[in-house]
């Protein structure tokens, strides 16, 4: 991968990590492609990353049904549950595939360069 596309990758990486809807198995992975940049070590945990995201990203349609859910509202609380179901619509609406909160847009980023991250 070319020096921009990583610098960029990394970056996303970081906001994933640092984003507070970002579960636990995801921030581990990605500090652990992070630590395992320029060894042995960078292409089995560049796979077990993206493995990892692509499990954890929300397409809409799924964030929808659990703010819709039961689980959803013992998340979020009954009001905020509403309002997240609502918004979720809201961005299928305009096109969207997936969740929009910090870590999914993050993911979504660092998977557009799956390609590049996995070469």
């Amino acid at each position: 991968m070319n020096q921009n596309v990583k610098d960029d990758v990394i970056q996303k990486v970081k906001e994933l990590i640092n984003a507070p809807s970002c579960c636990a198995d995801a921030k581990e992975a990605a500090q652990n492609w992070l630590d395992a940049i320029g060894t042995d070590k960078e292409k089995e945990q560049a796979k077990n990353l993206i493995a990892e995201l692509e499990m954890d990203i929300m397409p809409v349609d799924g964030l929808i049904a659990f703010a819709e859910s039961r689980a959803g509202a013992q998340v979020f609380g009954a009001d905020k549950a509403k309002d997240v179901a609502a918004h979720g619509r809201s961005i299928k609406e305009a096109g969207a595939k997936y969740c929009d909160c910090a870590a999914c847009a993050a993911v979504a980023e660092i998977l557009e360069k799956k390609d590049a991250i996995l070469s």
